[in-house]
């Protein structure tokens, strides 16, 4: 389910939440109320819907309830850092002793709310975690030149002109290897094993050289026949 922003109301630039949140009443609730704050809102009512979105889509914020059907929140925190995501988190939950906080940030989570919660301090809480996306912002040139740069929070690229083009996370994390070592050239066999565990498949680094290009032009990518791939120039 998608929340549109209000844009009569957008004090935070049209950035997008991940709410996860079983109760159907609150998540309602929660929506409503970040999208009359200017969030474009995904909301998922369980964990493996959750997970899904998170990988399936950029955010720059994710509220995620703790106690969650299917899949629960702190292991739903755990998969996705697991895979390089690093959208900020806040977790929500009725378990506010000392230790139910500290398991919850060590599972990657950034920020800890406990219910019952002041509304006013849930907004707060959101603003400050894109306060620290937006100062912590990390580039990796791309390719020779200033062609570009890789926005590693964010997961854009940064053309020269001042334009961002949004990468999915694989397309992310393809061209985040090729760019760790610009002038070395990848096997297919290990651009695989690091951007796509979960197949064995070695034709799927083709499919996504492919996205690439379509999305930052054909030199992107330089092929090295019978090698492999290299990190090429926009």
């Amino acid at each position: 389910m998608i929340y549109p922003a209000d844009t009569q109301r957008s004090t935070a630039d049209q950035t997008r939440l991940l709410l996860v949140e079983d109760d159907r009443e609150t998540a309602d609730m929660l929506a409503e109320l970040f999208v009359s704050e200017g969030y474009d809102v995904d909301v998922a009512f369980d964990g493996h819907r959750g997970l899904h979105l998170g990988l399936g889509r950029r955010h720059q914020v994710m509220v995620i309830d703790r106690m969650l059907p299917g899949l629960d929140g702190l292991d739903l925190v755990k998969r996705l850092r697991r895979v390089g995501v690093t959208t900020r988190i806040l977790v929500l939950t009725a378990l506010g002793e000392l230790g139910d906080r500290v398991t919850g940030l060590d599972s990657g989570a950034d920020d800890y709310l406990v219910k019952p919660f002041e509304v006013d301090e849930l907004l707060a809480r959101v603003r400050a975690l894109h306060r620290r996306d937006l100062a912590d912002a990390e580039v990796l040139p791309l390719g020779d030149g200033d062609g570009g740069q890789l926005d590693l929070r964010r997961h854009e690229v940064c053309l020269a002109d001042g334009s961002r083009v949004e990468l999915s996370l694989r397309e992310f994390g393809l061209l985040h290897a090729l760019a760790d070592g610009p002038k070395r050239v990848h096997d297919r066999s290990h651009l695989r094993e690091r951007v796509f565990p979960d197949t064995s498949a070695e034709s799927i680094v083709d499919t996504y050289v492919y996205y690439l290009r379509r999305k930052l032009g054909r030199d992107v990518v330089r092929t090295v026949r019978g090698r492999g791939y290299q990190m090429g120039t926009l």
